[in-house]
């Protein structure tokens, strides 16, 4: 079983919706998790109302540390575009996509960000069999 790793700054959007994406896609052949560099607590209205349209319930979701995530070694860690502020993680391969941080955009243009997430993380389960 693959485990990949998503981190974001607060773990409230980005990292959330890809963890999310990876349930959805990967179900049992992978193990997904997200994290914050400096998680808020709280998982971001906008993002819980973006997967809502999709179907998806993140009020199952919390926003969780990095100290909070299983102390394992990850296939993947991902950054979702929080540069410099993700600390290291163990990880066989890192990866740093560069996603705008969608938390201050409006309806359409966080929809687009959550489109984006989707098809990185489809490609992603596609090229690690996890699909």
């Amino acid at each position: 079983m693959k485990k990949i790793l998503f981190v974001c700054v607060e773990n409230s959007c980005r990292s959330q919706m890809a963890e999310a994406f990876a349930h959805i896609n990967g179900g049992e052949k992978l193990g997904a998790y997200s994290a914050g560099s400096k998680a808020s607590g709280k998982v971001n209205d906008k993002a819980i109302m973006a997967m809502q349209a999709l179907g998806y319930d993140l009020n199952t979701h919390h926003s969780k540390s990095l100290q909070e995530i299983p102390n394992i070694d990850y296939d993947y860690a991902i950054m979702m575009g929080c540069g410099d502020e993700c600390p290291d993680v163990r990880a066989k391969q890192r990866l740093d996509w560069a996603i705008p941080d969608p938390k201050n955009m409006q309806p359409l243009d966080f929809h687009k960000v959550r489109d984006m997430i989707e098809t990185r993380v489809s490609v992603l389960l596609q090229a690690t069999g996890s699909k």
